[in-house]
């Protein structure tokens, strides 16, 4: 397995293109199987899930090619069997199911894999579907699903921990070709959901209040093919800022959207670093003091579940006590332990770590368990004395696109090895 080797104490400085978002690019390659159509995406980032997702679309039928960016999809003649061993390796596959459901009024899709960072359900994929008129069971580790009569009604979407992404973007897609008009009451509001809802209403859907807690879906007969650039992906440049913080340098970040990085840049300014638009692009830098903060995650406009692991390894260079609680899922400070080798000094009570910060970070050799858990050993390990070893950054590679390489070009010391 790849690692990545880090010698620390450098600083970062200079400028950084953002990807395409990972959250936003799955959900819309799902969505092409909804036409007959060609679709034509733009700014897909080169990641392992997305290339995933296109084993995933082509195993269903679909015509698939990548080159540049640039994906293109026609799925004229598909069937509603996903690949048991392809679907079940991550995740974001499940988003397959409210399209299929929504053209072909039937399914069956293996339940997904992913992070272990704790108990997603999908329940509430189920739930949605199901009242749309679909008959649902789980048998031998598959999802079928029945739709002869898919029409229009009013879902809720909430859930324990707030609104499920995934879920809005499956009710959202399997409504858009049903009878009639569906409403979704606590829909997730994040842009990812946006940037979906966009990419079908200019495919000849039918969808008002993307963005807000009501999403208001009325039935076509047919979707067309079309072509569509994905949004910046916010979680790839709130990484890339706590970085230059941590760092104690300075970066710019090309086509990053501030909009969507509310939360995450008004944490940082409460840090005590600067942030700045310069010449149409965001650029983010190390104070004269790194302050401890208090953070909770939430839903969006909340403070995203995404960066609080970047946000701990920040805040354990900051002098003082900060909290960081989880709220989203209840498993996601397995980075802590990591951190501690480094020398940190975090305690977990419950839902909440209280970091003591302000201790010096020495290298080590670690271990990411997750995707986000990667980054944040990453970000530790350039701000660490001496040489850190990150091992399985396979779980980096499904949704940051070449890290390594953005990171070296503003002036970290890394290198990716390969190991057995």
């Amino acid at each position: 397995m790849d690692s990545f080797v880090i010698e620390g104490g450098t600083v970062l400085r200079g400028e950084v293109e953002v990807s395409g978002s990972k959250n936003a690019v799955l959900p819309i390659m799902a969505a092409t199987l909804l036409t007959r159509e060609t679709c034509v995406i733009h700014h897909v980032p080169d990641l392992s899930d997305v290339r995933f997702m296109c084993r995933i679309l082509q195993s269903l039928g679909a015509v698939v090619t990548m080159e540049g960016g640039t994906l293109t999809v026609r799925a004229e003649n598909i069937t509603g069997t996903g690949d048991y061993d392809l679907i079940r390796k991550m995740r974001g596959s499940i988003c397959i199911l409210g399209p299929l459901v929504g053209r072909l009024r039937k399914a069956s899709v293996s339940l997904p894999g992913g992070c272990v960072i704790g108990t997603r359900p999908i329940d509430l994929h189920l739930k949605g579907l199901s009242a749309l008129g679909t008959a649902m069971r789980i048998e031998g580790g598959y999802v079928h699903a029945e739709a002869p009569g898919l029409r229009g009604t009013t879902v809720f979407m909430g859930g324990r921990s707030g609104p499920t992404v995934l879920g809005t973007a499956n009710v959202v897609m399997a409504s858009v070709l049903a009878e009639g008009v569906t409403v979704i009451e606590s829909a997730a509001c994040e842009p990812e959901v946006v940037d979906l809802c966009d990419f079908l209403n200019a495919m000849g859907a039918r969808i008002h209040g993307a963005g807000s807690p009501t999403i208001t879906v009325t039935g076509v007969p047919a979707l067309a093919g079309v072509e569509h650039r994905v949004i910046p992906d916010r979680i790839e440049a709130g990484t890339f800022a706590v970085a230059a913080v941590a760092s104690g340098g300075e970066v710019t970040l090309r086509g990053a959207r501030p909009d969507h990085l509310g939360a995450v840049l008004e944490k940082l300014r409460e840090a005590g670093a600067r942030v700045e638009r310069r010449n149409g692009a965001l650029t983010v830098g190390a104070g004269s003091t790194l302050r401890p903060l208090e953070l909770t995650t939430m839903p969006y406009s909340g403070f995203p579940t995404d960066m609080q692991a970047q946000f701990m390894a920040l805040l354990c260079l900051a002098n003082g006590t900060s909290i960081v609680t989880e709220r989203i899922f209840e498993s996601r400070f397995m980075h802590a332990a990591e951190l501690l080798r480094l020398g940190a000094d975090i305690g977990i009570e419950g839902p909440s770590a209280i970091i003591k910060g302000g201790r010096p970070l020495s290298g080590a050799e670690v271990m990411a368990s997750d995707l986000r858990a990667s980054a944040a050993l990453v970000i530790a390990g350039m701000a660490a004395q001496g040489r850190t070893q990150v091992h399985r950054v396979y779980h980096l590679d499904r949704g940051y696109e070449r890290m390594e390489l953005k990171l070296s070009r503003l002036g970290a010391r890394i290198e990716r090895t390969q190991g057995e």
